[in-house]
């Protein structure tokens, strides 16, 4: 089978008298062999037909395996007098063939618009580090410009937790100088910190 040539429908051609739409109306009614029947007859053409959509091997095989799980779940929503077996069947093909093409669209993408989303979220990451640094850096040169008082006291209570209390312990110093001294030092890291930014410094 090649997609260039299409396969006649079955029903065009001399054969078993029994035809397709009598086929329909005896698979809608539970009927096995017919079922059997109407697939030998039929899955390679709906085969043909999904592969000129799909192009895709492996995927028409899949599709092809669906649609004739359709004709057999559905048999009794077919009507000859609305429409004769061929386009009924045609009708499902299509539709099914159709339907993979968009999922694998979809598919494509969210892959896509997943993998530009991870790459939002890195570059985000990387400039989140590199803003933490600047600023931690700005803050050391800053705290360098403090009395040895304040930046200790600053250091024992924002960098590893103290309370004013432990801090007087640690520095042995009284508590009030204490509270003055980190006061006075958090004014002037504040100014310090707000020229740097401002790049007057």
């Amino acid at each position: 089978m090649t997609d260039s040539t299409p396969l006649p429908w079955p029903g065009s051609r001399s054969g078993p008298s029994v035809s397709d739409s009598d086929l329909l109306l005896r698979v809608a009614s539970g009927d096995t062999a017919a079922f059997s029947t109407l697939y030998d007859r039929i899955s390679p053409w709906v085969y043909g037909l999904i592969r000129r959509v799909l192009r895709n091997p492996a995927q028409s095989e899949e599709v092809t395996q669906e649609v004739m799980i359709d004709i057999w779940r559905t048999a009794t929503r077919f009507d000859a007098g609305r429409g004769s077996a061929q386009a009924w069947i045609l009708t499902i093909a299509h539709r099914r063939a159709v339907d993979r093409v968009r999922s694998e669209q979809a598919s494509t993408d969210r892959t896509a618009l997943v993998a530009a989303r991870t790459v939002e979220v890195e570059y985000d990451e990387v400039s989140d580090t590199v803003s933490t640094r600047l600023e931690a850096e700005q803050v050391r040169r800053c705290l360098d410009t403090l009395t040895d008082l304040q930046r200790e006291s600053i250091n024992l209570a924002y960098y590893n937790g103290y309370t004013y209390v432990e801090v007087a312990q640690q520095l042995d110093a009284k508590l009030p100088t204490i509270k003055a001294r980190m006061r006075d030092g958090l004014i002037r890291l504040r100014d310090c910190l707000g020229t740097t930014k401002g790049g007057t410094r």
